[in-house]
């Protein structure tokens, strides 16, 4: 399959999808606050592109913030647990609880400890909830995966623990490192939304309180117009994420 192909598949269906569902609409009479037709959104995105971009500047905010601090949190634990495996057996049971536990469930407590005045805390910190454990486990399961005759070969010249960890362990932790950040990042995007629809209030502006509010008042297609512009800024970042990780997995299978 050429480049060229690969790039015009999935832009033919989805233009054949809108195609239909314009024609569905516009056939049907579907009225707008039930169904809006492709053109519809696509008025109401250029009629309130400014609006929508600011609201996806604060969701994307809210996101990349959640990732930074999820980052921070992760790897020293990541890294302690995987020199020790009493620290290990510490730390997996709970982050395992933070995973499995729907972040939905927790975040009425999360707003109502952040206040109503300040709901991007709550944002923030849902959003690195949800991130953390692909982070934690991406960095821990790399870090215990480095190649056994290379480990025997460090024993055999009489590493250090610390040159067994920089030269050896972090660079066979770098695929699973990346790949861990690459997840984060989409969830981190459903924490911050989950947050902004959970804190109820006009104070946190994104993309999820636009949808909500729209859809409140049955602005149909400004809320297609929301979720599309949701859709882009998840995109997006996924693409940004995959291109940093072909760059720095070509430069660290060269090395």
């Amino acid at each position: 399959m050429t480049r060229l192909t690969a790039i015009l598949a999935p832009l033919a269906l989805t233009l054949a999808l809108l195609v239909g569902w314009e024609l569905a609409c516009r056939g049907l009479q579907l009225p707008v606050y039930l169904l809006p037709a492709p053109s519809a959104i696509a008025a109401a995105l250029a009629e309130h592109a400014g609006s929508l971009f600011q609201a996806a500047w604060v969701t994307l905010s809210s996101a990349l913030l959640a990732l930074l601090l999820a980052a921070l949190a992760a790897g020293p634990l990541a890294l302690s647990a995987a020199v020790s495996p009493l620290v290990e057996r510490a730390v997996q049971p709970l982050a395992v609880t933070l995973q499995v536990t729907p972040v939905v469930a927790i975040a009425p407590l999360v707003v109502s400890w952040a206040g109503l005045d300040h709901p991007e805390y709550a944002t923030t910190a849902l959003a690195a909830v949800v991130a953390f454990f692909p982070l934690f486990s991406g960095a821990l399961t790399g870090l215990k995966s480095a190649d056994p005759d290379l480990e025997r070969l460090f024993d055999l010249y009489g590493a250090t623990p610390g040159q067994r960890l920089w030269r050896l362990r972090v660079p066979a932790a770098t695929p699973f490192v990346l790949e861990g950040v690459k997840v984060a990042v989409g969830l981190s995007v459903i924490g911050a939304v989950v947050a902004e629809i959970s804190a109820g209030s006009g104070r946190s502006q994104g993309l999820a309180w636009t949808i909500v509010e729209t859809t409140h008042q049955l602005r149909m297609a400004e809320t297609f117009a929301a979720l599309f512009a949701l859709a882009i800024l998840a995109v997006a970042l996924h693409a940004v994420t995959r291109s940093a990780e072909v760059e720095i997995l070509r430069k660290w299978r060269g090395r």
